[in-house]
């Protein structure tokens, strides 16, 4: 058989296969070309879910009349005259395909006025077929209108879905460009019906419009710029998460993507604080000189290629993961140190919170001592047990400005304030807003995890030698385990803070374990750790298993549900959670606490009404 040129209405459909697999993919390619227009309003009007027609309304800065047949030919752009144009394109737009792909399977019609222009000019096409050049009324703009989308490939036709799903996913990529522009004023209808309205706002403001406000309250902000790259945007916050990846979005120098390189980067500043198999949620911008990134990888522009993807990388990852690191309470670490707070122990006497003074016992009296002992700390400790009084007394929060806010410094101590404890599981505490409740457990969990994690990696957990070392019987798996690690003079447990000897064939005895473990149960202890470095070898559990083995050593060492704790115990456990990192979740992805706000109690018990 010969080899023959294609008609050129063929290659457009053929090109249009790529570009316009359905109406959203039509939509994205007209609206991407208003903002590169310049565009301060755009309007978009569908019909049957865009595909009996997609009307898109700018007020851009429009096509000359002598341009608006090269409008709708293939290779003919405004963008983009060379190579180095190519290398370096900053416009959402380049390829000079889209416009000639719609037109190609749909009835397209194209208006357009310059500011300068007396009046606009109007072209249309019928698939192949191009009329002439005429007049036409319009303000300065251009309106585009799509329809009957694949009319003349009715095969293709066929694989469009409901109205309602392509309007679905022609809503989703509206939604895409609102939150890539917020300075542009957006509209949508459906079959005559206005759904969104959108004007030109703060990033901030958008993001809570287009996401919902609890996406808005549930995030934080990050701005990090490093070495020619920057990413802003706002991340939630782990306990906000979703069980589909439908509230994720990344902007590189304004272009929706979906890269792998940023999506390894986002998940392994999240995985430390999510839970299995949630998704985070997100809306972040990348921003890097253009000549860096290749975006001519497929023709729907939603891949890119980084000429440093590893530094990128790492730049994605240490941004993302120092905004969700943030402690509760950006000042309250120094604040705690400037106040005397002593992270590895009990307050000193002069404390200036209270300690909630009282004669009604709460709960089963308990001697003080029990979170001092995990930390090893003994400054102001006393040996008399405290309890919690049913009616709270805190200087701190009685005097109240006229403005409502709590003096005295209450701001200081974002967690506030021990009140009880329920059921050895829950503490409850007062704040400037209300009423707290804690995880004890999911909470010190974290500060453990966290206090492990820094001592590996500054090669200093400290070890606690056992006056009397504890023997138990092991299988030969974990003999096996410790006669390996000391055969090859591996220090493994030693970076750990475990002494661990082989007595016998069938015997093991710990003679130390890290300091802050110390209460742990030994020998559970030790079997996980032993397990852990059989299953995964000594390098890897401490280099890519290393937040797991930590985590299972943290989980040992948290206090346990039912155990009593006194009133500065808990105090200390709140003001270890201010002065950590992620302490909002524990290192399961759990949340550590909630806050429940005045108002809402009120709401409870029906005040005011």
């Amino acid at each position: 058989m010969r080899i023959q040129l294609l008609p050129d209405q063929l290659i457009s459909q053929i090109a249009a296969g790529e570009v316009v697999e359905r109406p959203a993919s039509a939509l994205k390619e007209l609206l991407e070309n208003s903002l590169d227009a310049n565009s301060t309003d755009i309007q978009v009007a569908l019909q049957q879910g865009g595909i009996k027609q997609i009307r898109v309304a700018d007020n851009g800065a429009g096509v000359a009349k002598e341009d608006l047949e090269l409008a709708l030919t293939r290779h003919a752009t405004s963008k983009i005259a060379s190579l180095e144009d190519l290398e370096s394109v900053a416009s959402l737009g380049f390829r000079g395909e889209a416009l000639a792909s719609i037109a190609s399977i749909s009835r397209t019609q194209l208006l357009s006025r310059q500011a300068d222009a007396r009046h606009a000019w109007r072209i249309a096409s019928e698939g192949s077929d191009i009329s002439v050049i005429e007049p036409a009324a319009l303000d300065m703009g251009t309106v585009i209108e799509v329809s009957d989308l694949y009319f003349n490939t009715p095969a293709r036709r066929k694989f469009l879905k409901t109205e309602g799903t392509e309007f679905g996913h022609c809503e989703e990529v509206f939604n895409r460009i609102a939150l890539s522009r917020p300075d542009v004023a957006l509209m949508l209808q459906h079959n005559g019906r206005a759904l969104s309205r959108y004007a030109a706002s703060q990033p901030e403001r958008r993001f809570s419009e287009v996401l919902g406000s609890e996406f808005a309250a549930e995030s934080v902000s990050l701005d990090e710029s490093a070495a020619g790259l920057r990413l802003w945007g706002m991340a939630a916050k782990p306990t906000f998460n979703r069980n589909s990846r439908d509230t994720q979005y990344v902007y590189v120098n304004g272009r929706f993507v979906r890269d792998k390189l940023i999506a390894h980067a986002i998940r392994q500043a999240y995985q430390d604080v999510l839970h299995h198999d949630r998704h985070p949620a997100f809306v972040l911008f990348l921003e890097l000189d253009p000549i860096l990134v290749d975006v001519n990888v497929h023709p729907a522009k939603t891949e890119v290629r980084f000429r440093d993807a590893q530094a990128v990388h790492r730049f994605i990852f240490h941004s993302l993961n120092k905004a969700l690191a943030a402690p509760t309470g950006a000042s309250s670490a120094v604040t705690a140190s400037q106040a005397g707070y002593n992270p590895f122990g009990q307050q000193p006497a002069s404390t200036p919170y209270p300690t909630y003074q009282s004669q009604m016992n709460l709960r089963a009296g308990e001697p003080n001592g029990f979170y001092e002992s995990m930390f090893g700390g003994s400054a102001g400790v006393s040996s008399q047990p405290q309890y919690a009084s049913p009616v709270c007394y805190a200087p701190e929060f009685e005097a109240e400005s006229a403005a409502g806010q709590p003096q005295n410094g209450a701001g200081d101590y974002p967690l506030g304030f021990a009140v009880a404890q329920i059921h050895g599981v829950y503490v409850l505490a007062q704040n400037a807003q209300g009423l707290v409740v804690v995880d004890m457990h999911a909470a010190h969990e974290r500060i453990m995890y966290e206090k492990l994690k820094t001592a590996l990696d500054s090669k200093s957990v400290p070890m606690q030698p056992l006056l009397i070392p504890v023997s138990f019987n092991a299988d030969k798996l974990e003999v096996a385990t410790v006669q390996e690690t000391l055969a090859s003079n591996d220090d493994s447990l030693r970076q750990l803070g475990f002494d661990i000897a082989v007595l016998s064939p069938t015997t093991l005895a710990v003679r130390a374990v890290p300091t802050m473990l110390q209460s742990a149960d030994t020998i559970e202890l030790a079997r996980d750790v032993l397990r852990d470095l059989r299953e995964y070898g000594a390098s890897r559990a401490l280099t890519e298993r290393r937040n797991e083995l930590l985590g299972t050593m943290a989980c040992h060492a948290a206090v346990r549900a039912n155990r009593s704790l006194t009133i500065p115990e808990m105090n200390a456990l709140l003001r270890d959670m201010e002065a950590t990192e992620r302490s909002g979740q524990c290192n399961h992805g759990r949340p550590t606490w909630f806050q429940v706000s005045m108002s809402d109690l009120d709401k409870m018990f029906m005040r005011g009404k």
